[in-house]
């Protein structure tokens, strides 16, 4: 070998190395760049806790659940108006184009053996009267009352469920854009190592170093990973545009999320859950309380009622128009009054009431099964969360050691390439294997933060996590 091919030689080798050492560096500038890019500066930094916050005052399906606790009270107040006096006033104005005659005999006019027609009422006639209705015993208004009540602490529990179901969508999406940012700053540190070396290996094959194969092969992969890292930051966009939507916040908005939330830490969890306080079975068995309202308004059938009724008004009639008329224009007014008890005592429905009480009885006894249905279910949720913790904890472990180990294979083939001792078929798989593993480990974390917001979740306690 020549001393200007063994300068070459050297020189390229030198040149080998300032990449591999100075590529880490600029890897992280590289990525710190993307990274900017899909999150620029001027975006609204976003913690966990006010995501959450941001939700719980804006999306709609929590101002819906706030909504409906206020026509909670409506509901009552509806009960209520059923025990409290009716009044109502009426009138009516009519006129009788033509009057109705009767047959009367003649003999009231003296004239016997014959009918004669004699037309009664008059052209006008009007009435207006005030009337009262007042429920002194019905059972059924009773229970309505009661049943009024207990829908606004159903609302009330209803919404503390909805509550918690938007925080578990929120914290979930919050982790998965992380997860996708984390895939997408190891494509770009990979990426800008990729492209260096290219440039090495096109130098070398331009002097006559290197063959034509290998600089296809890193053409090959370097598109493979521009394209990987366009899929990736279309879907950190995506993703982050779900975030918002479950936010309730204008997709439009830029946001940058807090990185210390994706933060891998250990948890502590009970072998066993109390189910009874739990929402979701709360929410049942205010259902259930519903439910027996309903049943005991339908055997409320069964009782008497009574009511008190009352009127007071005046009838005007007369030839002429009677509104602002006097006995002396031609119009005669009245005032009339009534007062009663009204008794109903139901004797047979033809099993009507009997069938509507066992109705709602099945209604009862479907309910029993839902909430033994959903006390197996939360049990099964949160045993599953406390597994996938447990499993993810050593999982991640494993990863952080997986990803040291992968770091130094590839800084040792890296070593090895720039003397000649490895192929570059030993530098891309080594390359792949990094990113793999990161990966893996970006995946570990997700699932841990999952299956931690799955355990609050079930257990009842995600809602408090967030105050």
């Amino acid at each position: 070998m020549s001393y200007k091919k063994l300068g070459t030689t050297l020189s390229s080798a030198a040149l080998l190395a300032a990449v591999f050492f100075s590529s880490p560096m600029q890897a992280q500038t590289d990525s710190l760049t993307t990274v900017q890019a899909v999150n620029p500066a001027s975006a609204e930094v976003v913690s966990l806790n006010e995501a959450v916050r941001y939700a719980l005052q804006h999306k709609a399906e929590a101002r819906k659940a706030r909504l409906d606790i206020q026509n909670a009270e409506y509901k009552i107040t509806e009960a209520r108006s059923n025990a409290l006096p009716q009044i109502a006033v009426n009138g009516s104005l009519t006129y009788n184009a033509i009057l109705q005659k009767s047959a009367l005999p003649g003999d009231f006019i003296g004239a016997p053996g014959t009918v004669v027609l004699v037309p009664f009422g008059q052209k006008w006639g009007s009435n207006v009267a005030a009337g009262l209705n007042q429920q002194l015993f019905n059972q059924q208004v009773f229970i309505g009352l009661k049943a009024a009540k207990s829908t606004r602490e159903f609302y009330q529990i209803n919404a503390e469920l909805t509550n918690e179901q938007l925080i578990e969508r929120v914290a979930s999406a919050y982790y998965q854009v992380f997860v996708q940012q984390q895939q997408l700053e190891t494509i770009d540190a990979s990426l800008a190592n990729t492209r260096k070396i290219k440039n090495v290996i096109q130098s070398l094959f331009d002097n006559g170093l290197a063959k034509k194969i290998d600089l296809d092969r890193m053409n090959v992969n370097l598109t493979n990973l521009e394209t990987s890292k366009q899929q990736l930051i279309n879907a950190v966009q995506l993703q982050q545009n779900a975030l918002k939507f479950y936010m309730g916040m204008p997709i439009e908005t830029p946001i940058r999320l807090v990185r210390e939330d994706f933060e891998p830490r250990e948890i502590l969890a009970d072998r066993t859950l109390d189910t009874a306080q739990l929402t979701e079975i709360r929410l049942l068995n205010k259902r259930k309380e519903l439910l027996t309202y309903n049943k005991k308004a339908e055997e409320a059938a069964y009782y008497p009622s009574l009511s008190l009724t009352a009127n007071y008004g005046f009838i005007g009639t007369g030839s002429k128009f009677p509104i602002f008329t006097t006995k002396e224009q031609g119009t005669y007014w009245s005032d009339f009054s009534a007062i009663g008890l009204n008794l109903n005592i139901p004797v047979f429905s033809g099993f009507r009431i009997k069938s509507r009480v066992q109705q709602a009885q099945i209604e009862l006894d479907k309910l029993d099964e839902d909430i033994r249905d959903a006390n197996l279910s939360l049990n099964l949720q949160y045993q599953n969360a406390r597994t996938q913790i447990e499993n993810n904890l050593i999982a991640i472990e494993n990863q952080q050691q997986n990803v040291q180990l992968a770091e130094n294979v590839l800084n040792d083939t890296r070593s090895n390439y720039q003397y000649g001792l490895a192929s570059l078929t030993d530098l891309l798989d080594a390359e792949t294997a990094l990113i793999n593993a990161r990966n893996n480990y970006s995946n570990s974390v997700l699932q841990l933060k999952l299956a931690e917001v799955q355990l609050w979740k079930a257990n009842g306690t995600i809602e408090s996590k967030f105050k």
